[in-house]
């Protein structure tokens, strides 16, 4: 018997009837019967691949069969923007069994806030911030809202699994769980992730090994850690091509796939300015997409994009997941991404169409960006995306939760906290030191066995009814810029600060606008528009660990000669070949290289990629040159390293591996980092910037010394 018999019948009618399938597809049916018998799962399949209604239409059967009411299916996104593009297609799913959907993030008014309050829906749509707000909301009664709680599905999951938002999305869950008093069915959607059966053991949170538990992947056999569950290499189109500058790409793009529809992603939100401009100013219909626009800006291009047919839209990472822009014919990439999990992402927005094929360009704008596409590509090629791993000992999100806890009840027992999260680590008694702290500094009360909120907290996070601790990310301040009262978006206060000659210009949403007014106080910017001369500009937001072992090592193998099997432009290969030559003696097919130069400068060229190298830096104690900017290639070595010296320290090291050491100013870059005592702040940080597996295998292999005339 089909599994499609297994759902409500009035769901099959629809499905057959109003949106005309023949049937279903083989993730959405081999999801069935395990998401109707209640199992936690991981449901994988490409963009595209029909995960929302794999998920929606069980568990809807289910809220039918079983009689569940009041708001009984919460789904979680990382992006409000593709919550708000989700929503149709659920509430049209919802209506057809006289069920409801609606939808709470931050951009939600508050009089659809109360109309949701008073009349629950059946789906939730909504992102771990909202469903923290509503915790510690004294205007939401959580006991009643959340009673019905059944199924969470959580969309994009790797997305969340792999930084700090994971953690925070683990632990509201917990939190949800035990107000609802019983276990939850968690259900999480993914396209790329390398290590499925441990991202559902890190899903199920305090239920992994006590519910049952599913991975749904059609066609594929259960995948090892660090392989890819994608499309084959000979499935798509793919072209490596390098163009040496901005202004170049903007000349190939403009020239290229005439009266077709064109993503092109760029790894920093100044690259998509200045490559929008150069667009426009080549006649190009182009939109822009960045987290630093304005969400109406936003918004206006991508419906623009969705319903235009010759245009490009150049974006960040923000389109990177499943918002819809419509029928894309390419997806363009400049330089490269930091991972192959979000290359297999933006390649799946393309090749949705009957008899079309997956494709992406790659322009290269240097020879960095030329190496790290080779080797990215070499890498997929070979059926490899990386595992998605939780951060390790996130202390500041425990910290941020025992505060957030103590909002959400007044009081709480100061032996009995940890039982909010059914004992899940690190939100158990390993937390104690983190307790302690906060009530040794004010951040939390302890009167009679019991903890509340202390004056420190308040002080530091009770602006605006403590909105600012339920958001685990620091955001660099930045400057709203105005044009009238439109807001166009934001940009980096050095823009406005640093000495210039004439007038002072900005380029947002792909155009150049003139500052006419500084409102210092409120972080306002005014703005009228220019023809030309503006510049773009962020600090960076987060810590950034670099490129990882493994794509690394790929660019060594690149520069020994190994090509991925894509169509590589004559060019590229020109370009490819100069870097081979440059790099000659830094690569070696036995080990690893240490070069001696003329001026003294002693290098190791480890190819082991950021984290691993801060690793040996830090173990190598004396041997290496202090307070170094790491990178991904080579460590700085003192200038008197001799062959013995090294054997000596190579002999003993890998036993003794250190974690690197850790910038102060690195360190603040932690949200609520204050909460915590600052030896266990600087551990975390110093945890999180090391690879002592990859160090070691670095350690382990033989290193050929040369000196150069």
């Amino acid at each position: 018997m089909s599994g499609i018999d297994d759902l409500e019948p009035a769901l099959v009618h629809h499905i057959v009837n109003t949106l005309g399938w023949s049937g279903l597809r083989p993730l959405q049916e081999e999801a069935i019967a395990p998401l109707i018998a209640g199992d936690d799962a991981i449901l994988l399949a490409p963009t595209a691949g029909g995960k929302t209604e794999a998920a929606a239409f069980p568990l809807l059967s289910k809220m039918v069969q079983g009689r569940w009411s009041g708001t009984s299916v919460l789904y979680v996104c990382p992006l409000k923007a593709l919550l708000n593009n989700l929503l149709p297609r659920l509430e049209t799913y919802t209506s057809w069994l006289g069920r409801t959907a609606a939808l709470w993030h931050g951009d939600v008014t508050a009089g659809v806030r109360k109309r949701i309050l008073a009349a629950r829906p059946d789906v939730l749509l909504t992102t771990p911030e909202s469903l923290e707000a509503m915790l510690v909301s004294a205007n939401v009664d959580h006991m009643s809202f959340f009673s019905g709680l059944r199924a969470v599905v959580v969309d994009e999951v790797h997305a969340f699994a792999g930084d700090d938002r994971g953690w925070h999305l683990l632990a509201v869950l917990e939190r949800l769980q035990h107000v609802v008093g019983r276990p939850v069915q968690r259900v999480g959607l993914s396209a790329t992730v390398g290590n499925p059966d441990e991202l559902l053991l890190w899903l199920q949170g305090s239920g992994a090994g006590k519910q049952p538990s599913t991975v749904v992947a059609p066609h594929l056999s259960a995948p090892k850690p660090g392989t890819a569950v994608s499309s084959s290499a000979s499935l798509v189109d793919i072209q490596l091509d390098y163009v040496g500058s901005v202004d170049n790409a903007a000349t190939v793009i403009a020239a290229l796939h005439r009266g077709e529809k064109r993503l092109v992603f760029c790894e920093s939100r100044r690259l998509v300015e200045e490559l929008g401009e150069k667009l426009r100013a080549k006649g190009v219909t182009t939109f822009l997409s960045h987290a630093s626009l304005s969400v109406d800006e936003r918004r206006r291009a991508e419906q623009a994009f969705a319903e235009a047919r010759d245009c490009v839209i150049v974006s960040t990472s923000t389109l990177e997941l499943g918002i819809d822009v419509g029928d894309l014919d390419r997806v363009i990439q400049i330089d490269a991404p930091t991972t192959v999990a979000s290359f297999l992402q933006r390649l799946g927005r393309t090749g949705r169409r009957p008899g079309s094929l997956r494709n992406c360009l790659f322009l290269a704008l240097d020879e960095s960006g030329l190496l790290g596409a080779a080797a990215l590509l070499l890498q997929w090629s070979r059926g490899w995306v990386e595992p998605v791993v939780a951060p390790p000992e996130p202390r500041h999100i425990v910290a941020q939760q025992l505060l957030a806890l103590c909002l959400q009840e007044p009081q709480v027992g100061d032996e009995l906290w940890q039982e909010r999260w059914n004992n899940l680590g690190p939100f158990d008694r390993s937390a104690e030191p983190i307790v302690r702290y906060l009530v040794d500094n004010g951040y939390l009360d302890q009167d009679g066995g019991l903890l509340s909120i202390g004056p420190e907290a308040e002080r530091r996070f009770g602006h605006r009814h403590f909105m600012n601790l339920t958001a685990v990310f620091t955001s660099p301040p930045q400057f709203t810029v105005l044009q009238g009262r439109r807001e166009i978006g934001k940009t980096d206060p050095s823009l406005l600060t640093e000495k210039i000659n004439g007038p002072r210009r900005l380029l947002l949403a792909g155009r150049s606008w003139q500052v006419t007014y500084i409102d210092w106080k409120r972080k306002r910017c005014f703005v009228e528009p220019v023809d030309s001369g503006g510049r773009a500009k962020w600090s960076g937001a987060g810590s950034n660990f670099g490129v990882s072992f493994e794509l690394t090592r790929a660019v060594r193998e690149v520069l020994l000669g190994v090509n991925p099997p894509v169509d590589i432009t004559p060019r590229a290969e020109k370009y490819l070949a100069q870097a081979r030559e440059h790099f000659l003696e830094e690569v070696h097919p036995g080990g690893t290289v240490i070069i001696r130069s003329p001026g003294g400068y002693v290098k190791w060229w480890t190819w082991a990629g950021h984290r691993a190298n801060a690793t040996l830096a830090s173990t190598l104690g004396e041997v290496a040159v202090p307070a170094q900017q790491v990178n991904d290639c080579w460590v700085r070595l003192r200038d008197d390293v001799s062959s013995d010296v090294w054997k000596h320290m190579s002999a003993t090291a890998p036993g003794n591996l250190c974690l690197p050491e850790v910038d102060e100013r690195a360190v603040k870059g932690l949200k609520f980092v204050d909460a915590l005592p600052p030896r266990l702040a600087e551990s975390t940080l110093a945890r999180r910037l090391a690879d002592l597996e990859g160090a070691a295998r670095v350690f382990s292999e033989p290193v050929r010394f040369v000196v150069r005339p």
